[in-house]
């Protein structure tokens, strides 16, 4: 008889799709920023109530729950960002709402949180993404890390700086040159411009009204852009992190603001709801490596993601990775034994040309790669991959509701 009552009680496992997703134009971190002079939260109010007013079919008390992260959740970056966007968004106050942090992939563990909350079943709608102001929040400003990590040698000190673990990298892997990286720097630039160019990024762009010393204006696309970057004037950029080091401006992402947000929901309740399905997940992993070295923390999620969804790496048709420093994504392509040039691989270019504002990166991935599947019925399944601080990598496989065989699809 309990086993019988646990039967009845236990929610029927659901797809988790991927309704649509928005972002607020990234911008360079800094006083000369476009954003310095707007708040942290009012990024992800503006991106929510412009992924609102995209899918009008969707009745706001049905969102179940609104999950926001960020890196650095302090002064307008904190109080329980998932409840009070949600609040300031208009929601109605019976929707909850939390804050999540990991660090880089914080938007992606939203993003894997609310997708399990409702692959479980209890949940049909909800809402997930991330903010982060580098500008107002320098990453670790205010943290106190333990002092046992040094102390005990838990982590080298180089491990608490991003840079620096970029640098073990190509230490670590001497086939990951300098030549290489710029090379995939400036091809990140050169692509954005292109994508641009062919209107393909502005439509998932929430302009945001910004006010600077001459007034107000309108950020209505990326900061960070620099298309007419050159092999020759990368070579010429100083190595911050160590001396005749590697790693340079020219292939690392900038320091970046912005917010991204999406809507998830059970394939029934889309359905149901009359609201678009953009991407079906498949499977999504983390996992943790050595801090010294954490851009190689794709390479072991992605292994697991696949593991998971039954799947290898060659029926990946496209590759949505997170570009912290271009010699992070060379090392899983090498793994994965993937040319550089290959053009299943961030075909829109990456966030060395768009910027990387932390917490809210991962949906960017995911904007992106649905926007490609529409272009590309014959590829079946895709991937959005990201390194995470202190030695993590967090990856998920997503399947196109676009698919056709007849279209030549192997993947």
């Amino acid at each position: 008889m309990p086993n019988q009552m646990l039967e009845g009680i236990v929610a029927e496992r659901a797809d988790v799709v991927f309704v649509d997703g928005v972002r607020t134009p990234f911008g360079r971190a800094g006083e000369k920023g476009q954003y310095w002079n707007t708040r942290a939260d009012d990024l992800i109010v503006k991106a929510m109530i412009g992924l609102l007013e995209r899918n009008p079919n969707l009745p706001p008390e049905r969102v179940d729950d609104v999950a926001i992260a960020a890196t650095t959740q302090t002064g307008d970056q904190g109080l329980t960002l998932g409840r009070t966007a949600a609040i300031l968004a208009g929601l109605p106050l019976s929707v909850p709402g939390f804050a999540i942090d990991r660090m880089c992939a914080g938007a992606m563990t939203s993003v894997a949180t609310i997708g399990s909350m409702i692959g479980f079943g209890q949940y049909d709608v909800g809402i997930a993404g991330g903010v982060e102001h580098m500008g107002r929040h320098p990453m670790g400003a205010g943290a106190d890390p333990n002092p046992r990590f040094l102390a005990e040698k838990l982590v080298d000190p180089e491990a608490l700086n991003m840079g620096n673990t970029a640098e073990r990298l190509h230490d670590r892997f001497p086939s990951l040159t300098k030549e290489r990286a710029d090379r995939f720097g400036m091809r990140s630039q050169q692509k954005v411009a292109a994508a641009y160019a062919a209107g393909k990024i502005q439509p998932d762009l929430i302009p945001v009204a910004i006010k600077s010393a001459s007034g107000w204006g309108l950020a209505t696309e990326d900061e960070g852009m620099r298309p007419e970057t050159t092999m020759e004037g990368l070579a010429t950029l100083k190595t911050p992190f160590r001396p005749h080091g590697r790693v340079t401006a020219g292939n690392a992402s900038p320091l970046t603001d912005g917010a991204t947000v999406s809507l998830l929901a059970s394939a029934d309740a889309a359905k149901d709801l009359g609201l678009t399905t953009k991407m079906r997940m498949v499977s999504f992993a983390f996992a943790g490596v050595e801090p010294e070295v954490m851009g190689i923390g794709p390479i072991p999620s992605t292994e697991k993601a696949l593991r998971k969804a039954g799947l290898t790496i060659d029926d990946i048709g496209l590759f949505e990775l997170n570009e912290a420093f271009a010699v992070q994504v060379l090392s899983l392509l090498d793994h994965f034994g993937i040319d550089d040039d290959d053009p299943r691989v961030n075909p829109w270019g990456g966030a060395t040309a768009i910027g990387h504002p932390l917490a809210a990166s991962g949906v960017r991935l995911m904007i992106q790669l649905a926007r490609q599947f529409e272009e590309h019925p014959e590829v079946r399944y895709g991937l959005t991959a990201m390194c995470v601080g202190l030695g993590q990598g967090g990856s998920i496989i997503w399947e196109n509701p676009h698919f056709s065989a007849k279209k030549g699809g192997k993947r």
